[in-house]
């Protein structure tokens, strides 16, 4: 994992638990944020990079519960840490529910903390490549004309070229010719690598 493109946002109305966690990120190189509320954290603007979270489960007015709820739901989520002085097994069961990676009681011990929040790291940074793969795939769809895109929805689905020609109502000689640009524009070069990248952007089979 590359921890210079990673963030730890740390949500902590405790001003000595957000300085703590702050400091102890810092001292193995980990790039971090802290926030006093939830309200706080919901107006900075989506991270551009791989982050997880470190967040209190009782907080003024937003409580950390209502908080990972509110992110999955504007499609904001991210991997998750808790680590509260409150927390009861009802409330860690609802959080792993939601998708927590972990629910961690005060005082925590630092290895533990930094084990989970390198964890989350390696989740947030394994979804941020594939988000950033998917971008880019659907990007090179996005340049196929309609009759390359049914070429390629076809070929994917193991048909030989005279069978798409016949499918199609064009000359065999036709659909090499489509063939070779839409291998060329969604950068294949395999039959079997343009198949894994219809999976990924979609298409049927």
């Amino acid at each position: 994992m590359d921890v210079a493109e990673a963030m730890v946002f740390v949500i902590d109305d405790d001003v000595s638990c957000r300085r703590a966690v702050q400091r102890l990120l810092h001292s193995v190189g980990l790039g971090v944020e802290t926030f006093a509320s939830a309200q706080e954290f919901l107006q900075r603007e989506p991270p551009t990079t791989p982050a997880c979270l470190v967040l209190d489960v009782r907080m003024p007015e937003i409580g950390g519960l209502e908080l990972q709820e509110l992110l999955v739901t504007a499609d904001r989520g991210m991997p998750i840490i808790f680590l509260t002085g409150y927390g009861t097994i009802p409330m860690s069961v609802r959080a792993m529910k939601a998708g927590a990676l972990d629910f961690l009681q005060k005082p925590c011990d630092e290895e533990a903390l930094l084990e989970a929040i390198y964890r989350a790291l390696d989740q947030a940074q394994r979804a941020w490549h594939n988000h950033v793969e998917q971008g880019a795939l659907h990007q090179r769809l996005e340049t196929l004309t309609p009759r390359e895109r049914e070429v390629l929805t076809l070929v994917v689905t193991g048909m030989l070229n005279k069978q798409v020609a016949y499918a199609l109502g064009m000359s065999e000689k036709t659909v090499k010719v489509h063939r070779a640009r839409v291998m060329q524009k969604m950068h294949a070069i395999s039959l079997a690598e343009l198949v894994r990248i219809a999976d990924k952007v979609g298409i049927k089979r």
